[in-house]
């Protein structure tokens, strides 16, 4: 196994880390404190590429591979994990399902220009008494011959306000169980589309999550992703994909805790010396150093396992539920290591802390990545 990045993933790993630092550090904590969403860093990310990093360059992409796309968004999570979200939603649910499912004018018309920045998506599968479950979806997709009616509410969507193309996971035919889920894509302003208000939120406070309503409307034909039907295990599948995503997200909160760690420890004196000096903390940065590590392992094997063209949902899964893990424990030890200074804004762990408890909710929870991977096991 080379366990060596590549001069290209070494470039992609620099700018990211440089545009965290310049662009993104500079009014986090205030972007925390007011939820607001950080749209010109968003905006320039999708100038700089990143936005549409693994979709083919003939659909204005990066061309990169999804070990590329990993390393951008741990390197930005480090620092705004509220940017990152947006980043990974863009990417590897709306984008990826695009360009592996979608038609040639679907790519066209939308994928383009998502790829490219110019827009942003978001992909629309939790309902109010769903959840993540995309068998009990309650949004119903009517077929009116050239169109459907689209009716129903999603929530707990990421991009909320700021997408323009939305993907939306709808039952079309309820007697035929998971098999009568279709999947559509909806523009923001279409007649009925309605966005409800911004959550407040714990963490990822930056990030534009809202509930969407859908009344009566009006979704063209040409709209439907794929036969009627695909809509379940087109959600099965993108997901796959976003749990890479989410587990580097929370790769990054923890490799960010760990480093505000190190730094502070070798400031802050106690006792006469660097706290960095006491044994105790030191078992606490290696214990830290060493989960971040195992989790990247895991994270980097399921990115490249998605690269060579193999099976990657057991090993996204376990990606996704371990750095989630690691990153609470490694959060919650930062804020420890910092002391009383690691309760206050100011040095960010805090939020980080706040930031990582979401990395064990989304893209399923610590308890369906276990039913993924034991499902793997007992196959």
């Amino acid at each position: 196994m080379n366990f060596e990045l590549s001069e290209e993933q070494l470039a992609v790993q620099a700018a990211a880390r440089e545009f965290a630092q310049i662009e993104l550090l500079p009014g986090v904590i205030e972007r925390d404190n007011e939820q607001k969403f950080p749209a010109e860093q968003v905006k320039k990310l999708g100038e700089l590429g990143f936005m549409g990093m693994m979709v083919d360059p003939k659909y204005n992409g990066g061309g990169m591979d999804t070990l590329s796309y990993v390393i951008a968004i741990e390197e930005l999570s480090k620092i705004d994990a509220s940017a990152s979200v947006s980043m990974s939603v863009n990417n590897s649910l709306v984008c990826w399902g695009l360009e592996k499912y979608g038609t040639e004018e679907q790519k066209q018309k939308y994928l383009t220009k998502l790829a490219a920045g110019e827009v942003i998506g978001a992909f629309c599968l939790s309902e109010p008494e769903a959840g993540s479950d995309a068998t009990s979806q309650k949004t119903t997709a009517e077929d009116k011959g050239d169109h459907y009616i689209l009716n129903g509410t999603k929530n707990w969507i990421t991009n909320g306000n700021s997408a323009s193309v939305y993907l939306v996971i709808a039952q079309t035919d309820a007697s035929k169980g998971h098999k009568g889920i279709s999947a559509f894509i909806v523009e923001k302003g279409w007649e009925g589309f309605v966005i409800g208000k911004k959550e407040d939120k714990m963490g990822i406070r930056g990030s534009d999550t809202h509930s969407l309503m859908f009344t009566d409307v009006k979704v063209p034909k040409e709209n439907r992703i794929g036969a009627e039907g695909f809509g379940f295990t087109f959600a099965m599948e993108t997901l796959n994909g976003g749990r890479i995503g989410i587990a580097a997200q929370a790769l990054g909160i923890a490799a960010g805790a760990l480093e505000a760690s190190i730094k502070y420890a070798k400031e802050r004196k106690a006792f006469g010396v660097e706290i960095a000096k006491h044994q105790a903390i030191q078992f606490k940065l290696a214990d830290m150093a060493t989960e971040i590590e195992a989790a990247r392992l895991l994270v980097y094997k399921s990115a490249a396992l998605k690269d060579a063209g193999q099976d990657y949902a057991h090993a996204s899964a376990m990606a996704k539920l371990y750095a989630s893990e690691v990153a609470m424990k490694v959060t919650t030890e930062a804020v420890q290591v910092h002391g009383g200074y690691g309760y206050v804004k100011e040095y960010h762990v805090e939020r980080m802390m706040r930031d990582a408890k979401i990395t064990q909710i989304y893209e399923g929870t610590s308890e369906i990545q276990k039913i993924v991977i034991s499902r793997g096991l007992l196959r």
